[in-house]
């Protein structure tokens, strides 16, 4: 099931806040030009006390205060999709340590790579066992810190099949530039058959215990 993802979201927040600022920059350089010239010193040898414009302050703190209460809700939409957690989403423990990722899935995988069905909704629980760490994905628009002692809560979905790059955002000692991993996005059928065959059930954990013991 798709339980749909919030990049999108994200970068239209972007590229709106962009626009409008790129439109800004655009006004205040060609008035500063304009100025320049316009109001220069050879054509108004004798200045002019100013005493001020109540329209012209009312334009700029009027306008500027809409601007920014629309880059405000959609921050704020966008945060609360992040923060909503779909229901049906797959859950995974995910592990951080200098200086790697172990990812737990609720039928007992263990991997240093996250694998996930393409467009399913992905809960995971993130935990640390030494320093703060974070989990990035630029790829999904996605990052949350890892801290010891709690555990924290992000989602996200894939919306193509390909390896993403995970990354952690947050200095946590000298290899901190090599904790690297992947989300691999697999098609959903494909993804069943790994999750199953991978499965610890009881017996395989038994014959496993069995052949460490032997060995």
């Amino acid at each position: 099931m798709n339980s749909g993802n919030f990049t999108a979201q994200v970068d239209a927040t972007f590229m709106f806040i962009l626009i409008v600022s790129l439109i800004l920059m655009a006004g205040i350089t060609f008035s500063m030009i304009y100025f320049l010239f316009r109001y220069h010193h050879t054509k108004n040898q004798k200045p002019k006390d100013i005493h001020g414009n109540m329209w012209l302050e009312l334009l700029w703190t009027v306008i500027p205060t809409i601007l920014v209460l629309v880059m405000f809700y959609y921050g704020m939409v966008g945060y609360e999709k992040m923060e909503t957690i779909p229901e049906d989403a797959m859950k995974v423990e995910s592990t951080g340590r200098m200086w790697g990722w172990q990812f737990n899935y609720e039928n007992g995988i263990q991997t240093d790579t996250l694998y996930v069905p393409k467009g399913k909704a992905v809960h995971l629980y993130l935990n640390s066992t030494d320093v703060i760490h974070s989990f990035y994905i630029p790829g999904l628009k996605a990052k949350k810190d890892v801290v010891p002692g709690m555990t924290n809560e992000m989602w996200f979905a894939t919306d193509e099949i390909k390896a993403y790059d995970v990354f952690c955002a947050e200095y946590c000692g000298d290899r901190h530039a090599y904790m690297l991993t992947k989300i691999v996005s697999m098609p959903p059928a494909e993804f069943d058959a790994w999750y199953q065959s991978n499965a610890k059930t009881e017996e395989n954990t038994e014959e496993s215990t069995a052949a460490v013991d032997g060995e």
